[in-house]
């Protein structure tokens, strides 16, 4: 693989548009060719999956279900979109990736990791991301900001435990995997949430 694969990661509220759009453009400006993606979705059958998944008026949707949805579009989205473009060389920003899975249906709804991490192997076992920027924030103040923000959508419908739960999920996570994750104050002004943003860019950059 000859290009390079970072993720955005954070729960609800917590900016992600706004730095992907930033990253985009400064890799641009840095004269990568760049990819944006999100999950789920990213292909045409990805991003129906990704409608069943985030309508809030789908029926019933057991766990299970959630979770191997996710992975199928993940499957469709690596196949069709994520590998190709890293073997071309080029940059993809994608908005999440398995780390969410684990944040929200692990930590969140309380789903075995192992058998998540199992299924994850099976997926993607030669795929990681080579950089996870974490967008840190409360999770009341992300939900707060969510909600300011429209219309909420099935995966932003729970309880405030449950997202206490997600970031959680993201800090043991980011504790795990440090050699790829940094975590970034959401919290704090956007100029300066950028200035770290490009700090672990430009690092990543120099290793390229």
């Amino acid at each position: 693989m000859k290009g390079k694969f970072i993720t955005i990661e954070g729960s609800e509220g917590v900016g992600k548009t706004t730095n992907i759009n930033f990253i985009v453009n400064f890799l641009t400006n840095h004269n990568k060719e760049v990819i944006e993606t999100r999950e789920p979705g990213g292909t045409a059958a990805a991003e129906d999956i990704r409608k069943i998944l985030l309508n809030p008026e789908s029926e019933l949707i057991p766990d299970i279900a959630e979770l191997l949805l996710f992975f199928a579009a993940r499957s469709l989205h690596l196949e069709n979109v994520i590998v190709p473009a890293l073997r071309a060389g080029k940059f993809i920003i994608c908005d999440r990736f398995t780390d969410a899975t684990i944040a929200y249906q692990g930590f969140g709804r309380g789903f075995d990791i192992d058998r998540i991490n199992n299924i994850a192997q099976w997926v993607h076992a030669d795929i990681q991301p080579d950089l996870t920027i974490l967008l840190d924030a409360p999770a009341e103040i992300g939900m707060q900001r969510a909600i300011k923000r429209g219309e909420i959508d099935r995966m932003e419908s729970e309880e405030i435990s449950f997202y206490e739960r997600v970031r959680e999920g993201y800090i043991c996570l980011a504790k795990q995997y440090s050699d790829r994750f940094v975590v970034v104050d959401a919290n704090q002004p956007l100029d300066l949430v950028q200035k770290e943003i490009i700090m672990h860019l430009k690092n990543l950059l120099q290793k390229n």
